[in-house]
């Protein structure tokens, strides 16, 4: 039975992707709720029935008292079969109603709306541009993923557990007190309006509170984790006690935030108090008055209290419902600032698979300085050879990492324009560029997996044995073999990162190169490759890396100047042109910048001296 019901509704079915997604919260909502209308709808009517039975319940009772008053066995001759009816509709037909409803709402609609919203949001995310992810803190950017989908389906709950039912069941007791006499309702509609100014005010109010506080909520989430993430240099410059103030001034403006909003529930409860007495006063007083003057029975009078007490009960449930309604809509408009976010870098509707013949990449006028007019690089003309080995260095800050990221289209270009064998790299898509291009990075950044998984995140279908000789060339074999992780799992199995073996940088970095040595790119770009290994391992890694490079077009980052002397080429950057260009034996011979990076070389690498800040 339960399978039934939380298979209603798929929260994986396929979908077209916006990259735009609606920036008004309730066109937001829209837009997910479109797999649940059907089951909406069904919901929305199953509450109205459940409304509708509980005030015919109370009818009921009133009927019951009513004939309770004549001679017992006149009223079991008259009425014992309509009493026995109405046992059996309490007994089955009533709890049957119930559990349909429950089973709608609470296995139905609440497990698959918000896996729904999560899923969506998630591969909505993962579709921004790597600029945009560097614009943001990562644990924000998660913490909005977890608390989107759950403040939406706790608003979609409240809608059919509170507020249909609420407002069904208020028109089904001014039914009710209208049968009875009409002039019951004046009260009840008197109250009604004083309770819907309370409504409007606390609304109007706990909307931007909540928000409020749940940016404030997200904002300490950032800090703390950014304290996390950033351990080692916490601990390195004692920075202690200066990282709790930073987050106790986030923690603080979270519990003023919080005190906002919680003021507002007091005042709302001290409103209630006053109104529901209105209320009861109102109509059972008026309800005795009509029968004292033989205008109602005794049964309508019964049947307004019980009506009434059951409204005073609810009021705070409805009230509360509305507010927590409200208040998680305030979560979610917090979250939609991330995860409805436009997609800025996109592919064309043209755009086709990049067709990779021979690799030639061709850089013509580029520029781009991440919108500040400075910095970045400024006018690249450059053309690399199929199978050309090209070397870049460079002070820091010259563009030799911008021109990386530009080849990858981590961001797109503000003025000229990169072609690969022909074909503009804005014209094809992302996916089919970052799969023929291969790229070792100095951050050799692994993901919390096992090292199998790592290694195969470079070529998922490769086999094994595929998968073990680029460990092997990597000289990663022998040390992945005695891994052991907490949990036990040994070797390829063995867990690496947060909650598994902690790697030293040199071996992170080999099962990075084993990734992309098993991923055999036909496009290579190293960006300090070998700059986390001993000299044992590097030189041992070094002819790994010149096989890897046969047959390549190869551009390699370098400040260890002799991991780049062999290249065919050299090009010097500076300030974000090229400055030189030539091998290794010319540019010193010229006597230029990378002479006087040679010369000032200490160990290999570029000297300090020649660094320049970012």
């Amino acid at each position: 039975m339960f399978r039934f019901f939380e298979n209603l509704v798929d929260p994986y079915v396929p979908y077209t992707q916006k990259d735009a997604p609606p920036q008004r919260l309730l066109p937001f909502l829209m837009d997910y709720a479109q797999p649940f209308r059907r089951l909406f709808m069904l919901t929305a009517f199953m509450s109205v029935v459940v409304a509708a039975v509980e005030v015919g319940l109370i009818w009921a009772m009133g009927w019951v008292v009513d004939i309770l008053s004549g001679n017992p066995a006149q009223v079991w001759e008259s009425h014992g079969t309509a009493l026995i009816w109405l046992a059996i509709f309490i007994l089955l037909l009533r709890p049957a109603i119930q559990v349909l409803d429950v089973l709608l709402l609470n296995n139905a609609v609440m497990p698959n709306f918000g896996t729904l919203i999560r899923w969506r949001s998630h591969a909505h995310v993962l579709r921004q541009s790597v600029g945009w992810f560097e614009n943001d803190f990562a644990g924000r950017i998660a913490n909005r993923i977890m608390q989107t989908p759950p403040a939406a389906g706790e608003a979609v709950f409240q809608v059919f557990d509170a507020i249909t039912f609420s407002l069904a069941y208020l028109v089904g007791a001014m039914v009710l007190l209208g049968d009875a006499d009409p002039r019951l309702m004046i009260p009840l509609v008197v109250w009604f309006g004083l309770y819907a100014v309370l409504m409007r005010w606390i609304i109007l109010r706990v909307g931007p509170a909540s928000k409020a506080a749940s940016d404030a909520r997200s904002k300490v989430t950032g800090r703390v984790v950014d304290s996390y993430t950033n351990i080692h240099s916490v601990k390195m410059f004692a920075h202690h006690s200066r990282e709790l103030d930073y987050a106790k001034e986030a923690i603080e403006d979270t519990r003023q935030t919080f005190q906002v909003e919680m003021r507002l529930y007091t005042i709302m409860d001290l409103a209630l108090m006053i109104l529901n007495g209105v209320l009861i006063v109102g109509v059972v007083g008026w309800a005795i008055a009509l029968w004292m003057q033989g205008a109602a029975s005794t049964g309508a009078v019964a049947a307004a209290t019980a009506l009434t007490l059951r409204l005073n009960a609810m009021t705070g449930w409805i009230m509360w419902a509305l507010t927590t309604f409200f208040r998680q809509l305030g979560v979610v408009a917090e979250g939609m600032e991330t995860i409805a976010q436009p997609i800025t870098l996109v592919d064309s509707p043209e755009a086709k698979p990049l067709k990779l013949t021979q690799g030639e990449i061709r850089i013509e006028h580029l520029s781009h300085h991440y919108g500040r007019g400075t910095g970045g690089l400024d006018d690249i003309s450059l053309t690399i050879a199929p199978g050309e080995k090209i070397g870049l260095v460079g002070r820091s800050g010259a563009g030799k990492s911008t021109l990386v990221k530009l080849l990858l289209r981590f961001y797109d270009v503000e003025q000229g324009r990169i072609l690969i064998d022909g074909q503009e790299i804005s014209s094809v898509t992302q996916d089919s560029l970052r799969l023929n291009i291969g790229m070792v990075q100095q951050d050799s950044a692994l993901l919390h997996r096992s090292v199998r998984d790592n290694i195969l995140y470079g070529r998922p279908d490769a086999t094994e044995a595929e998968m073990l000789e680029a460990a092997q060339q990597a000289q990663a074999h022998d040390f992945i073999l005695d891994l052991e992780d907490p949990q036990g799992r040994t070797g390829y199995d063995a867990h690496v990162g947060e909650r598994g073996v902690k790697l030293s940088g040199g071996q992170r970095q080999r099962v990075t190169l084993a990734r992309v040595i098993l991923k055999d790119a036909p496009i290579l770009l190293l960006d300090e490759a070998t700059s986390a290994l001993d000299s044992e391992v590097e030189a041992a890694i070094q002819d790994t890396l010149y096989g890897m490079m046969q047959g390549k077009t190869v551009i390699a980052i370098a400040h260890r100047l002799s991991t780049i002397a062999q290249m065919d080429r050299i090009l010097v950057m500076d300030e974000g042109r090229i400055a030189e260009e030539g091998s290794h034996d010319a540019l010193l011979a010229k006597g230029g910048l990378y002479a006087s990076f040679w010369a000032r070389q200490s160990g290999g690498f570029l000297d300090p001296d020649t660094q320049a800040a970012e």
